[in-house]
């Protein structure tokens, strides 16, 4: 049990939150949010004995173990599966005392060391291994391969992959979703929706803290408050507690009229159906969660482009990579005004390379590139945080774009991406991460570009940074292309999707939310090729035997039928009921009379609860429908 009790902890003369109290248990997952720099990553240093909590009282069971990834990215010779190995400290003991023993033949408790083998599954230690780094997007032919040959972003994942070898009661991960893709999010998710111990996890990613937690820690004004259920529902309550704070509700509906303008302009195109309901539905989803983010300390809108070609930019018959690699071959992709896509596949596939051949062209390597002469390219990729010029100021960097205005103008510009103050005028050297991320955004918003290229615009952007651009993409009226393993990202903004794999790019046809299936039958498509050799001819079956078999799967399936019609029973009667209580309060008369609070109180907390229980039939309902195909 981890349990904290009144903790204070200060940096120097800065508190960053006092009298917090938490208690967890094995099996809890615990998402830790807050703004940068309230005190997250302090709080897993005070964790792992790195820091002394300033007042209350910290208490760990002394024999737990405590698992994280460690920061520093390894340099060794050794293998890459050695390295993960490595991560299971008890392992490495009772391997080395065996090899010892077996050695010194005179050793009488060597059959003492199998059995601890035994105990903690150490004979299959290499292949546990193998599967972390399989999970984690590694191929085979890397295991061996020695820790140094790897990339930074690689040698993240091999630390990772350590820390979900050790065997720990307690798990620490910050931002563990900053250096994978997509397919190595999901694989994650499900690894760590198993895991028996306590998982605290600092995340940015909302679908991520969707998927895997059972609680909330929020960090906010130098108070932890603890909330049960997973982002969304801490959403939602968050959102609650605002919408009661009357200073509060003039910008609630000022945001979500905002949202609400475009759902009513997004409506009437009936050219793109699929992708207009889907989006639709995300678009309401936002008009929910926007009152959680009134107090969000950025709020920007795109500038409007000066000119609106409708044909920005196409690549004919294209093979894009470097010298004579051929990363992509055969493309055939025209960008026109208002098109929104947003890219899938794995890390290596190709998506920022032929997002660098739509940028500049400059890795084209055959076919033709038509750009128009009034495109005006806004480029967001990570290599160029390392472009800002380190003793240069944000308001320096704005000037460059901006000479004209007044610094009166730079001023309100930059504060609205959360640099204000003297911070302005400060070197961008020692910025964070988050803070190049968001200057890089800034310059690139003010070009007023008609064509967006995002490259993982979301790393090392926070929670509240992220909503703050989701909403200025729904906004804006020029077209977009994005990659990103935010998912929440991807759902808000994109109408389409395309799929970078095997060397092409091909349209996405299912929804963002079939992308975890697709993977799986590939990788179950590319196990049935590799043992198809063992295939034998299916024998026939005589009409009597199809028609028992056929009852028997019907009688077996139907329990899993009515549950999953018992849930959409229950899911259509609570959308009934959210619909009359959204009727209800969009009253005014009920916010105008002192003297019906109470009623608006009430409607409140019914109106919150009832998408509380939405939410948990969604999800009840998404478990018994994949069931039922299983079973099926």
């Amino acid at each position: 049990m981890l349990n904290l009790t009144n903790i204070a902890l200060r940096r120097g003369q800065t508190v960053l939150f006092e009298n917090a109290t938490l208690q967890a248990h094995a099996g809890q997952r615990i998402g830790v949010i807050g703004a940068n720099g309230c005190g997250k990553s302090s709080l897993f240093a005070m964790l792992l004995g790195e820091l002394e909590p300033d007042d209350g009282e910290l208490s760990l069971n002394i024999n737990d173990v405590i698992a994280h990834v460690a920061q520093d990215s390894p340099q060794g010779a050794g293998a890459a599966i050695d390295y993960v190995m490595d991560g299971d400290p008890e392992l490495r003991e009772v391997q080395a005392a065996i090899a010892a023993g077996e050695a010194d033949t005179a050793k009488p408790d060597l059959h003492l060391l199998y059995e601890r083998m035994e105990t903690i599954d150490g004979f299959s230690a290499e292949s546990r291994a193998a599967r972390l780094l399989h999970g984690l997007g590694f191929a085979a032919d890397d295991y061996q391969k020695p820790v140094r040959e790897f990339s930074g972003g690689w040698r993240m994942r091999l630390n990772l992959a350590r820390a979900l070898m050790c065997r720990s009661d307690i798990l620490l991960l910050d931002e563990p979703t900053n250096h994978l893709d997509l397919p190595a999010i999901l694989w994650l998710e499900r690894w760590l929706k198993r895991y028996e111990g306590i998982l605290l996890v600092i995340s940015h990613d909302r679908d991520f803290l969707d998927q895997i937690c059972t609680r909330i820690a929020h960090i906010e004004h130098q108070r932890m408050q603890l909330y049960t259920g997973n982002y969304s529902q801490f959403e939602s309550l968050r959102a609650e507690q605002l919408a009661q704070q009357q200073s509060m509700y003039a910008r609630q509906q000022k945001e979500i009229k905002h949202i609400q303008s475009y759902v009513d302009r997004f409506r009437y195109k009936a050219s793109k159906a699929r992708q207009a309901q889907s989006r639709l539905k995300m678009l309401e989803r936002m008009e929910q969660i926007a009152p959680a983010h009134v107090d969000s300390p950025f709020r920007f809108h795109f500038i409007e482009p000066k000119k609106q070609p409708q044909h920005l930019l196409g690549l004919t018959d294209a093979s894009v990579g470097y010298g004579r690699s051929v990363v992509l071959d055969n493309i055939n992709l025209n960008l026109s005004a208002g098109d929104r896509l947003g890219l899938l596949g794995v890390n290596g596939a190709g998506k920022s390379t032929l997002v660098k051949a739509l940028s500049t062209g400059e890795t084209m390597l055959s076919g033709d590139r038509v750009i128009s002469k009034d495109t005006q390219i806004g480029y967001f990729a990570q290599h160029q945080l390392e472009l800002l010029r380190p003793a240069a100021s944000p308001i320096d960097h704005l000037r460059d774009f901006a000479p004209d205005d007044r610094e009166q103008d730079h001023r309100n510009y930059l504060g609205r991406f959360g640099f204000s103050g003297e911070r302005i005028f400060e070197p961008v050297e020692p910025f964070s991460g988050g803070e190049k991320a968001r200057l890089v955004l800034a310059l690139m918003i003010r070009q007023g570009p008609n064509l967006l290229l995002l490259d993982e615009p979301t790393n090392h952007l926070d929670l509240e940074m992220r909503q703050a651009l989701s909403v200025a993409l729904i906004e804006y009226s020029g077209a977009l292309v994005v990659i990103s393993h935010d998912r929440h990202l991807l759902r808000s903004v994109c109408d389409e999707l395309l799929i970078v794999h095997d060397g092409t790019v091909e349209r996405f046809t299912e929804s963002l939310d079939d992308y975890p299936a697709w993977l799986r039958d590939r990788e179950e498509q590319a196990g049935q090729v590799a043992l198809k050799w063992q295939d034998t001819p299916q024998k026939a079956v005589n009409k009597k035997q199809q028609r028992q078999e056929q009852a028997e799967r019907r009688k077996r399936l139907k329990p899993l039928y009515d549950t999953v019609r018992d849930i959409e029973s229950s899911l259509t009667d609570c959308r009934s009921r959210l619909s009359d209580y959204d009727s209800r309060l969009s009253d005014e008369a009920l916010y105008a009379d002192a003297d019906r609070k109470d009623e608006l109180k009430q409607l409140i907390e019914d109106q919150a609860s009832v998408r509380s229980r939405i939410d948990s039939l969604e999800w009840q309902w998404l478990e018994a429908s994949e069931a039922l195909e299983k079973a099926d």
